[in-house]
């Protein structure tokens, strides 16, 4: 694929990718549009990074030939909060060895904290400063590619998702920080906790929640309802998976080399 494809291009292949992995899909007799096209619209609103309205005017103003059934702003984002659960289909398959860590999200800045009735975020710490908004777990395999992820305000400790690994205790050993730990003895077997400084492939995660912040603008969000802000944090998860897979590059060395900028519209 050339570095520098036009973003329709762009849009008709990832459409082609997810169509792909959802022909048992079957279309709703009152839908006007399908599946694929809901998906595709979704992961383009995660990756794009911006507000409803801003990314509503720049897909109906831009792409509206290719989504020509393309419904009205507020009923476009209740069908992508209704049926994000079909991103799971993009979860990525776990391997041996995989990696897990939080990622904190600001809904709002920390001076505005308690001033609305729709506030849905908490305060919390995230990379050394506090933020009032949610916290993100993802677990990933060893290429890098999301196996897993759950979502909490950003008050909670990272041991809250220790449920999240557990699911995973038949199929791989998870390396995380010091934070997943408590002296309950009550860790999952797969779980294992790694000191500063050992089991550096554990900065593998690192770079995904740093082309997350870049690309996607995930470190910053505006929703004040719950399930709008997890749907916008499961497409963005699917996105990444995909552009991941399709960016992918592996040394001779095993080394893998993950890239997404050059994809994203």
């Amino acid at each position: 694929m050339p570095k520098f494809m036009p973003t329709e291009d762009f849009i008709i292949q990832l459409f082609c990718m997810i169509d792909d992995q959802m022909k048992d899909v079957k279309k709703h007799s009152q839908s006007n549009l399908y599946p694929s096209e809901i998906v595709t619209i979704g992961l383009l609103f995660a990756m794009k990074g911006m507000g409803e309205r801003k990314f509503y005017r720049w897909l109906k103003g831009n792409f509206l030939h290719l989504f020509p059934k393309l419904p009205e702003r507020t009923r476009l984002f209740r069908l992508l909060k209704t049926h994000q659960n079909w991103t799971k289909r993009f979860l990525a398959e776990p391997t041996v060895l995989g990696i897990a860590d939080t990622y904190g999200i600001e809904l709002i800045h920390p001076i505005r904290e308690g001033r609305s009735k729709r506030q849905i975020g908490k305060k919390g710490v995230s990379n050394h400063r506090f933020i009032v908004g949610c916290k993100v777990c993802v677990v990933t395999n060893k290429l890098g590619l999301i196996c897993g992820f759950e979502v909490a305000t950003a008050n909670v400790y990272d041991a809250r998702f220790r449920p999240l690994i557990e699911k995973f205790k038949d199929e791989m050993i998870v390396f995380v920080d010091r934070n997943f730990h408590t002296r309950d003895g009550k860790d999952p077997e797969n779980m294992k906790v790694c000191r500063r400084g050992k089991w550096n492939e554990r900065m593998l995660i690192e770079t995904v929640f740093s082309m997350m912040t870049r690309i996607f603008n995930f470190k910053k969000m505006a929703h004040r309802v719950w399930e709008y802000l997890r749907a916008r944090i499961s497409f963005a998860i699917a996105a990444f998976n995909i552009l991941a897979r399709w960016g992918m590059k592996v040394d001779g060395n095993g080394f893998v080399h993950l890239s997404i900028a050059e994809f994203c519209p």
